[in-house]
């Protein structure tokens, strides 16, 4: 055995010991009973894992994929792995045996191991980049608790002089271990998974940023248990005796099991005791924490990927069929021309001179084998190196995918996926910073039955309170400007108009006893109140807030806005500043408790101490469950199903339009019988034009593509889809109720009845809701001391039961969450990215699904679907929940109403713990991605990075041949942007994890309909022809050689000279298919943009399978047959001629190979006809001739190929040769242009009929204008009347001038003389008075939709 060989046993015996072991340590954790972690400052050695008898895993981390050791092996295994490295390694040993080999001996070892050394470079260099990273983060230092004496844990730039007996000292990470007691300082990040022991200062929570665990950039609020108040000092912890069992290492980021004793008395530990590593200590000075798990345990590193796999392209899997078929094929033809050889060698013994010339069987077949197996060119994978770069180059300078506001254009960190840009058919997306902007925003506010928009200029005022700025300096956006506004506008005047908050302010200020001011002010203190925010007064005196949703921190800024500030938080006590009657004056809340937000709650609830004394619950959340909450809650629900039943009516007409507008693209036919998307007429040559019109009939889909514009509810961030007009509007006046409360008090009262509040509210609560916002609903109730104390001690009975703890809680909270008075409802934004909605309306229709797997809770998951689009209106929202019942039923049921009832859009919803019960069953995991699959889109709430990671895998696994993408932006998508086909990185505000370990990074989540739809489809087209072409070059060439072995008595003498033959890749015939490869433009980008449908040829392999690669080699095989007879004839046999010996009937074929390859790779086959076509077919006919020319004057050996002077002096000068090339190549060009008119007149399809919708003048202004993707409405901008709903009004006004003024109508701007010119005649087709109809009755529709297109 050689060294080499008994290093690979060692490696593997070695590598099966590590996976066995880290096997049995998982399985045991998993099955055993927990740690328990004793609390000891002063322990000098490591603690042991009781069920390993070993010390608990360290804290250093390795994310690279090789060893030193294990490099070379590994990737030696992986790159001979591939079959077309593995075929040229067995061919170039083959090479090296003496006397085997034809075409030298080294020509396809040494270019073979410089490929594959480049290839072992690139991952060296990329898991160096890894190993770096890795070595950054474990040789960070943090301060532990520890006895000073053990110096081993102190990095060597530290010094130990002033270490006492027991102190905090500094460690590097990859030192710290499980049971050290950890010093966390502000803005540092957490080493490793610690438990809270104390919080110092004076804040009662320690706020961390899990960006990088969860993708959530707004602050969690973590507390130490309340029995260890007093691990406040080195001391106090020193002498502490306690201890921790918590649950065994595990994925799960939302829960945590464990409990402590301490003093006799055991007390549970909860997910709010545990700060995970990767999280941030943010605004809090100090804290104390004692590690758990470290190293390879913490969570974030049970997300990870530990050994991400190595991507390759789908497109890859095709070209290794085929290799093998062509592998097979060449096996076949050198045993078929061996066999030859035998069956003529008793002809050739007549011979007198090979008489004695026998070779045996095999030196023969593999002689033949040798000549033949550049059918496979090594050049193929080569040369796509080159042409994937270039491609890269095109996609980073797209400006069009360049953000000038980060200055931030798109990278790619690999070239291996381009082509799998073009194939996509799930995208797995992030919400946070990826579809949404991480910001939120106030927008509107209903109360006392009328609706308020908050001014975006609100954000303006130098104060940033309006109750110290004039109404007047805000602009009015939603007010008719002709409105004249006096200093205090009576509210009851705008009860039923939509006001905006600024007006609403100012009538505060004028009329502050008026019943609906007071409801206003009550609402608003409402808001300043009930949320779990903690204010921060930064250096310039601005307060800002921290808060464990982001939502509230627009909340609260709304009420600061609005003029009730919260100043402090301090020890439960909140201050309150607001202008009371001119006056500023700042009020304590004393919060005696708050009962959280849970998932099955849905809203939350705080008691207060009012300022009078009184106590009142206020509480929020989801309006479907704060109607039962309310006073009047049989009249509030029955108020909620009328406005539901209204909508349901809107939707059902949503709903017909969405399926007529989807029948337009999937079940239109054709007269022809074809099936087109988009209800594309087929074109052919002969029936190019309408004989009725005289126009091209494939205008007629963009007819029907501007109605569907028109109709078509496709939003910007700027546009509302549903008016918000309060549905009786025969309440339009009100009396003004004087009345004196308190400012303070949240009294009761309003203008309106209850039954038309309930509908008002409700009503503007659905318009919110249709809008995407977040929407929630207060209410208020008071109680006296009694009812609170009795209710106080039955949930402090409830919070302390160990057994249905949630539960008891809940049911105590209900006690006093009751017989509620309805305050108002708020809608929060969560601002989306520019362009978001329209470019998954774009991706929908390329027939591609998207996933949106989100950390967020599942009522802002929807509610953010809802925003963009992914969930419509009218969609079926299936919701999968393992509290709802059992999970096999709830599976079977929805899968069967998928199949039998087909609900025309549908969506399923599912959370992070359901996934988890879904994920311990083969069964219910199988059921769950076929109802996945059936539906149009996925929202995954509350999912950890390995279920992201978990669910791509799924995806990838049962959908075969489906190519996924994945994107995001933070730390927790690197999981599933490694685990998917094709990663993409957001470079967003928030960070570049995800970006360094994607595939290609972008700016915003629009840029990713540019990147697919055109630079992923030019790349998937470019691929496939170069590939295609490059198998169809060396089929028409290799197989003359063929051809011409029956007339050299099989021997393998090769029909060429060996030193062209061996340039034949390399010089002369490989720029025609790079240039193929780089430049190609099927279609413009416009087209694709246009109609995304077009994207579907990439996603069912038409650009290459086998059928497609049959029938280029079919035409290869038919023109090379054509090309050596056509020159056997001609010229070969011809009687009088000069020179007709074997070099000049060999480089006759090979000139006419390299026409013939040239002209069809850069013209035939090529649509973007440029100067580069003119340069690659020059470059490579030219440099064949300069070829002949340089080789004739140099050659020496003459004896086999007359080669000297040949083309100079002998064949060149005969008029035959150039006679015969001539015909051969218009023989074969004649063929070439028959087989494509036939092709298009018999069977084109949809990028045959677009390519001549381009050379037509008016469909491809027509193109420009669905393309356009209007900057100003992607960015919030005031829409104003686009081109075409300006055409629409000037032909409607054509129209009712009278027939006669539609005779010539032109509808060019006089202002743009480059603009649209279109002159047709009102009588040329039935179909133009439809079309101009349609523009005629929904003019006035189509300068509010059409701009969004």
């Amino acid at each position: 055995m050689s060294w080499f060989d008994h290093g690979l046993t060692i490696f593997g015996n070695g590598w099966t010991h590590v996976k066995d072991f880290r096997w049995k340590r998982n399985n045991e954790q998993i099955h055993g009973s927990g740690r328990h972690i004793a609390l000891g400052a002063a322990r000098e050695g490591p603690l042991t894992d009781p069920l390993t008898a070993h010390p608990y895993i360290d804290n250093s981390i390795r994310s690279g994929k090789y060893t030193l050791w294990t490099f070379l092996p590994r990737q030696l295994w992986y790159q001979f792995s591939k079959l077309a490295n593995f075929y040229f390694l067995s061919v170039s040993i083959l090479q090296m045996i003496p006397g085997l080999s034809t075409t030298g001996t080294y020509t396809t070892i040494v270019p073979l191991m410089i490929f594959v050394s480049i290839s072992m470079a690139k991952e060296l260099y990329e898991d160096l980049r890894r190993h770096k990273l890795d070595k950054a983060e474990n040789f960070s230092t943090s301060s532990i608790l520890k006895d000073g004496r053990h110096e081993h844990f102190l990095p060597t730039n530290f010094s130990t002089s002033s270490a006492q007996s027991i102190s905090w000292t500094p460690v590097l990470w990859k030192n710290v271990r499980v049971g050290d007691v950890v010093r966390l300082r502000r803005d540092e990040p957490v080493p490793a998974d610690v438990v809270l022991l104390h919080v110092g200062g004076t804040m009662e929570n320690a706020f961390v940023e899990t960006m990088a665990l969860d993708g959530e950039t707004n602050l969690k609020a973590k507390a130490p248990p309340r029995s260890l108040a007093s691990c406040s000092s080195i001391d106090e912890i020193s002498r502490i005796q306690l201890e921790l069992s918590v649950e065994d290492p595990n994925l799960d980021l939302y829960a945590f099991n464990g409990n402590f004793n301490f003093r006799g008395e055991t007390s549970p530990l909860t997910n709010d005791h545990v700060i995970y590593r990767g999280s941030v200590l943010r605004n809090t000075d100090e804290a104390f924490g004692t590690v758990v798990y470290s190293g390879e345990d913490c969570k974030i590193r049970m997300n990870a990927t530990k050994n991400p796999r190595i991507k390759a392209p789908a497109l890859q899997d095709s070209v290794n069929k085929i290799v093998v078929i062509i592998v097979l094929f060449v096996l076949t033809l050198a045993m078929s021309l061996t066999i030859a050889y035998h069956i003529s060698k008793p002809k050739q013994r007549k011979a007198f001179y090979i008489a004695n010339a026998s070779v045996s069987f095999f030196p023969i077949f593999i002689s033949f084998i040798i000549l033949l197996n550049t059918m496979i060119p090594l050049s193929l994978y080569v040369s796509l190196e080159i042409v994937k770069l270039c491609q890269i180059y095109f996609m980073m300078g797209d400006v069009q995918m360049y953000d000038a506001d980060l200055k931030t254009p798109m990278e790619a960190r690999t070239s291996t996926m381009n082509e799998e840009l073009g194939q996509v058919r799930y995208i797995f997306s992030d919400k946070t910073g990826t579809l949404t902007n991480n910001s939120m925003r106030f927008r509107m506010m209903s109360v006392a039955g009328a609706m308020w928009s908050h001014n975006a200029c609100m954000q303006e005022t130098p104060t940033g309170n309006l109750l110290e700025a004039p109404a007047t300096e805000c602009h009015k956006p939603d007010i008719h400007e002709d409105e004249t506004a006096t200093n205090f506008p009576n509210l009851n005047d705008l009860i039923i108009t939509k006001g905006t908050t600024s007006e609403l302010v100012t009538s505060i200020q004028g009329r502050p006893k008026t019943t609906t001011a007071q409801a206003a002010r009550h609402l608003i203190l409402a808001i300043a109140l009930c949320h779990t925010c903690t204010p921060e007064t930064k250096a310039d005196g601005i307060v800002g807030f921290q808060a464990t949703s982001p939502d509230e921190v627009a909340l609260l800024e709304a009420a600061k806005d609005l003029g009730y500030l919260l100043k402090k938080r301090q020890a439960g006590v909140l201050t309150i500043e607001s202008l009371s009657e001119g006056s500023l004056i700042s009020e304590n809340y004393r919060i005696l408790h708050v009962i959280d937000f849970t998932s099955d709650r849905k809203r939350m609830s705080v008691i207060v101490r009012m300022p009078d004394g009184r106590l009142c619950v206020i509480s929020k959340g989801a309006d479907s469950i704060m109607k039962d909450l309310l006073r009047l809650s049989k009249l509030a629900k029955q108020k909620g199903r009328d406005v539901e039943a209204r909508a349901h009516v809107r939707q059902s007409i949503e709903a017909e339009n969405y399926v007529r507008r989807m029948s337009l693209h999937y079940t239109k036919k054709t007269t022809s019988g074809h099936s087109s998307f988009g209800g594309v007429p087929r074109l052919s040559m002969s029936i190019l034009r309408s004989p009725r019109s005289g126009r091209p009939k494939s205008t007629r889909w963009f007819a029907d593509e501007e109605r569907e514009i028109l109709a078509s509810p496709i939003e910007t961030n700027s546009q509302s889809r549903f008016s918000f007009e309060i549905p009786n509007p025969q309440h339009q006046a009100f009396p003004a109720v004087e009345e004196t409360i308190e400012p303070s008090s949240l009294g009761k009262g309003s203008i309106l009845d209850d039954a038309s509040l309930f509908e008002n509210c409700f009503q503007h609560i659905n318009n919110f809701a249709t809008e995407g916002f977040r929407t929630l609903l207060y209410a208020h109730r008071y109680i006296d001391d009694d009812e609170y104390t009795q209710w106080h001690k039955v949930y402090s009975e409830a919070s302390s039961s160990l057994e249905a703890r949630q539960e008891k809680m809940n049911d105590a909270a209900f006690l006093v969450e009751r017989n509620m008075e309805l305050l108002g409802a708020t809608a929060v934004e969560d601002k989306l990215q520019d362009g978001v909605p329209l470019a998954i309306d774009r991706l929908r229709r390329a027939n591609i699904k998207l996933w949106m797997l989100t950390g967020d809770k599942r009522e802002t998951a929807i509610n953010i679907g809802r925003s963009c689009s992914l969930i419509q209106d009218f969609s079926e929202v299936i919701i999968l929940d393992n509290e709802a019942g059992d999970l096999s039923q709830q599976l079977k049921h929805n899968t069967w109403n998928m199949k039998h009832q087909k609900p025309v859009h549908s969506v399923l919803v599912v959370d992070g713990q359901t996934l988890s019960g879904l994920e311990q069953d083969d069964v219910l995991k199988a059921s769950f991605t076929e109802l996945a699959i059936l539906v149009e889109s996925v929202v995954c709430c509350r999912a950890s990075p390995a279920q992201k990671a978990s669910l791509v895998h799924s995806i990838r696994q049962q959908v075969k041949g489906a190519v996924t993408l994945a994107i995001g932006d933070g730390a927790n998508d690197i999981a599933m942007i490694q685990e998917a086909h094709v990663g993409i990185g957001i470079t967003g505000k928030e960070g570049l994890q995800a970006a360094r370990t994607s595939d290609y990074s972008i700016a915003q989540f629009r840029y990713l309909v540019r990147l697919l739809l055109v630079h992923g489809r030019w790349n998937y087209v470019r691929v496939c022809k170069y590939t295609l072409g490059t198998f169809w070059k060396e089929t028409l060439f290799y197989f003359t050689q063929a051809l011409y072995q029956r007339y050299n008595g099989y021997t393998g003498t090769s029909l060429y000279e060996s030193w062209s033959l061996s340039m034949f890749n390399t010089l002369f015939t490989s720029l025609p298919v790079i240039f193929t490869g780089i430049f190609e433009q099927d279609l413009r980008a416009e087209t694709l943009l246009a109609a995304p449908e077009l994207y579907k040829f990439g996603q069912r392999d038409r650009g290459f399978s086998l059928k497609v690669y049959l029938r280029w080699v079919s035409m290869a095989f038919s023109e090379g047959v054509a090309v050596f007879f056509l020159m056997l004839g001609l010229y070969g046999q011809a009687t009088f001629t000069i020179d007709n010996g074997l070099y000049s009937m060999g480089d006759m074929t090979f000139t006419a190979c390299v026409i013939i390859i040239a002209t069809k790779m850069q013209y035939w086959e090529l649509q973007n006809k440029t100067i580069t076509c003119v340069i690659g077919m020059g470059l490579s006919i030219g440099g064949w001739f300069l070829w002949n020319i340089i080789l004739g004057a140099v050659y020496k050996d003459n004896s086999i190929y007359d080669v000297k002077d040949g083309l100079l002096n002998r064949w060149g000068r005969n008029g035959l040769w150039w006679l015969s090339l001539l015909l051969i190549v218009i023989a074969v060009w004649t063929f070439e242009i028959m087989i494509k008119i036939a092709k298009i007149a018999w069977k084109p399809n949809d990028v045959d009929d677009f390519q001549q919708m381009e050379k037509d003048e008016v469909c491809w202004e027509r193109i420009k204008m669905a393309a356009r993707d209007d900057a100003n409405i992607a960015r919030s901008e005031p829409v104003g009347k686009t081109r075409l709903s300006e055409e629409s009004e000037r032909v409607g006004q054509k129209r009712r001038e009278g027939p006669d003024s539609l005779e010539r109508y032109d509808t060019t701007d006089d202002n743009d003389p480059g603009g649209l010119r279109r002159r047709h005649s009102a009588n040329d087709d039935t179909y133009e008075a439809i079309e101009l109809e349609e523009l005629d009755t929904r003019g006035g529709r189509a300068a509010s939709n059409v701009g969004s297109i």
